[in-house]
């Protein structure tokens, strides 16, 4: 069975480099572009891993974390922030927020799903 990610992200080009490079390692993917759509999805079909960009339109990946994490059956699914985002202090609000890691775009494909390795349960690993 393949592991399941949730990709919440509104720009198509790193959707389609997120999703490609998954896919090679034999990821299932499943997309979403804005916070409330990722949300829904993510309680509808309970991914194992979900990667959130945090500059979303309607409402941030801040508040998307904190809304997953109310979730009682999604508490446990790792989060990891990939995000734009690199001033002082971006990394812990993610983390604050909910997010159980955090990766800074541009992504590197080479070394993206190891990072991304590294911040899951050994049984998604």
């Amino acid at each position: 069975m393949k592991t399941k990610v949730l990709i919440i992200e509104d720009n198509e080009q790193n959707m389609y480099m997120l999703s490609y490079l998954l896919e090679s390692e034999n990821y299932e993917v499943i997309q979403a572009y804005s916070g409330p759509e990722g949300i829904d999805m993510a309680k509808n079909i309970k991914p194992d891993i979900i990667l959130l960009d945090i500059q979303l339109p309607e409402m941030d990946g801040y508040a998307v974390a904190q809304k997953l994490r109310e979730a009682e059956k999604l508490k446990e699914i790792p989060i990891i922030a990939v995000t734009s985002y690199a001033m002082p202090g971006d990394k812990d609000k993610a983390i604050e927020s909910g997010a159980t890691g955090y990766i800074e775009k541009p992504i590197n494909p080479d070394t993206f799903i190891s990072e991304m390795k590294s911040f899951l349960p050994t049984e998604l690993s």
